[in-house]
């Protein structure tokens, strides 16, 4: 079974889901899928191998103007945080591992928006800066929104001790991404290895594990926590108490030979540039 993002609306109607996930015989994939892309295995396995050192701080980015096309997006149950701030979320944490604690400013900036030439009053977030404690003083921040007309920057920049980790375009439509080592003074492009790759990716994957019978990549648990982020935020954004986060988030098992086929990748980048 596959349910679109987020997972439910309240933190009891998920755990529902987790419970049914664990005791049935079926198989539970939750959007979002950004976790799959060939780009966001490399920049995982980056991380996990050292190349930047210990990870520290980072930033994440993900918005535009708005849907026009219906009404729920910005009735209560929609917002900005369930629509796009949730693909953030899951980048940020499958790379640092579960938040510990949250903060964040979210609210409302545009009081009506237009839905098929109609105006109607909103009624859910449009504009969010949401701030992660991962632990030993290491942080991260997820700025979202209906609220973004145009960007050029990256998804998400990951700074670590001893490098630098840059993923081009937006998560959940990689382009590449960039890699800075402190030990060689000079940025790496890495190209996108599957420009095909579409965020519904995850139907396909959940198939392909029914017929393997193999483990998904993503995990209801990593639905279950973004979701508790994403309303610890939004309770954080009314009273300005920052939330305790109980929930883990299972560090990603990827399949070897993509992994393989990451690192080829990479090395062949580096000869490239050193004219080998």
């Amino acid at each position: 079974m596959l349910v679109e993002k987020p997972m439910a609306t309240r933190l009891e109607e998920a755990a529902e889901l987790l419970a049914l996930a664990e005791t049935s015989a079926g198989v539970l994939v939750c959007a979002p899928h950004t976790l799959l892309s060939p780009t966001f295995r490399a920049v995982h396995r980056a991380v996990r191998e050292g190349l930047v050192g210990d990870l520290l701080t980072a930033r994440a980015r993900y918005g535009w103007a708005g849907p026009w096309w219906n009404e729920w997006f910005y009735e209560p149950g929609g917002g900005s945080l369930f629509d796009l701030g949730v693909y953030n979320v899951t980048s940020l944490c499958a790379l640092f591992g579960p938040a510990q604690r949250v903060t964040a400013m979210v609210g409302m900036a545009i009081p009506e928006r237009t839905v098929n030439g109609r105006r109607i009053p909103a009624n859910a977030d449009d504009n969010a800066h949401v701030l992660l404690d991962y632990g030993g003083s290491r942080f991260a921040v997820v700025t979202t929104g209906f609220t973004m007309q145009r960007y050029r920057s990256p998804a998400i920049e990951v700074y670590g001790s001893e490098g630098t980790i840059q993923l081009l375009g937006d998560d959940w439509a990689p382009e590449g991404w960039e890699l800075w080592q402190n030990a060689e003074g000079v940025w790496r492009v890495i190209p996108e290895s599957d420009p095909h790759w579409h965020w519904t990716e995850g139907l396909r994957h959940l198939v392909d594990c029914v017929e393997a019978g193999r483990p998904t990549v993503t995990r209801p648990e990593h639905a279950y926590h973004a979701l508790e982020i994403m309303l610890a935020a939004q309770a954080a954004g009314r009273d300005g108490v920052a939330r305790r986060i109980e929930s883990g988030f299972p560090d990603p098992v990827y399949d070897t030979e993509w992994l393989d086929l990451d690192a080829e990748r990479l090395v062949h980048d580096r000869r490239s540039h050193d004219g080998l």
